[in-house]
This record gives structure tokens, C-alpha cells and sequence, in this order.
């Protein structure tokens, strides 16, 4: 089963906004709390990333990178 980049980006967004409502939420199987919001919006960021890297590889770009050659 694939992953959808954007789902999990959503997922991480709604789990960020219930935190910083200050509600307790169920999360990869387990109890999200404003203590965890560190947690949360570190894998938010990965999955933006990834995201970003499907939607750019989708639209015949290049990679997030570039190489450099020293003479």
C-alpha cells in the first residue's frame, strides 16, 4: 500500500492544531500531548518534504538537489 504524501501531511497538520488546542489525540498509536508537539511537527515537516520532492518528480523536475563539480 502507498502512502499518499498529501494524507499524511494533513494528518500531521490536524494532530498539530488539536495540540495547540490543547486536546489529548490518538496519534501513530499513541497519546499526543503539547509536550509532543515538537514530535509532531518534525514529521510534519519530513512529509512536506516529501511532498514537495513527488510534486516537483511529477512535474519532470529535477531533484531537490544539484551537484557541483570542482576542478
Amino acid at each position: 500500500m502507498a502512502v499518499n504524501a498529501q494524507a499524511m501531511v494533513d494528518r500531521y497538520l490536524e494532530a498539530e492544531l488539536a495540540v495547540l488546542e490543547g486536546k489529548e489525540i490518538m496519534f501513530a498509536g499513541r497519546k499526543q500531548v503539547m509536550a509532543d508537539l515538537p514530535q509532531i511537527r518534525a514529521g510534519r515537516l519530513e512529509w512536506e518534504r516529501r511532498l514537495a520532492a513527488q510534486q516537483n518528480a511529477a512535474a519532470g523536475g529535477r531533484p531537490g538537489y544539484s551537484l557541483a563539480t570542482f576542478e
